[in-house]
């Protein structure tokens, strides 16, 4: 016992010692540091010393950002709003939708499956599976195909242009929230976010 408790001392002691230039005063003149704040965070920033956490003055409330800041998923949820969904998934990438039948007609229903392959906006993103099930007039003997016909390309091709819409709009209002002058690592100059 006394042995863990003078190595977590030690350690402590090592730790504290090792951190202590961080620590030290150093003399500053204040003539390099604007009073403005925002000239504050810009210079530093160009020097490439700050960065953010979050806004917190904008940040009120809980927030869940994960699913709706990637815009194929968005773009997903947004296309299929009008049918029930059984499973959406944004962890696993997957959306399943119930059997849906236009104007409450059980005799033919559609089911929905998409899985995300990736995150990119691209053609080959989405997997989309589409069902049709066809029913006699007493829903005693129903079949149930897959469908590969013309809905399955306009679905995707409706996702995908939503998808670059929000992924346009997430870019200007990033660019609009930040509008500070930023040195890149790549070419070492200066570069305007706008």
């Amino acid at each position: 016992m006394k042995i863990i408790k003078l190595t977590s001392i030690i350690i402590t002691l090592l730790f504290l010692a090792s951190c202590g230039d961080a620590f030290k005063y150093r003399k500053v003149d204040a003539n390099e540091y604007p009073p403005d704040p925002k000239q504050r965070i810009k210079k530093n920033m160009e020097e490439g010393r700050g960065f953010r956490m979050m806004d917190i003055n904008n940040n009120k409330g809980t927030n869940y950002d994960f699913a709706s800041s990637n815009p194929l998923w968005k773009a997903t949820l947004d296309t299929l709003d009008f049918m029930p969904l059984v499973s959406a998934n944004y962890s696993g990438g997957i959306v399943i939708t119930d059997w849906y039948s236009e104007n409450n007609a059980p005799e033919q229903a559609i089911k929905i499956s998409i899985r995300f392959l990736t995150n990119e906006i691209r053609s080959d993103a989405l997997d989309i599976n589409i069902f049709v099930k066809k029913c006699n007039n007493n829903l005693a003997n129903c079949q149930i195909n897959q469908s590969d016909g013309n809905l399955k390309m306009e679905l995707a091709s409706s996702i995908l242009k939503k998808a670059a819409l929000y992924e346009k709009n997430l870019a200007e209002e990033y660019k609009k929230n930040n509008p500070y002058t930023v040195a890149t690592p790549d070419n070492k100059k200066s570069k305007t976010t706008n």
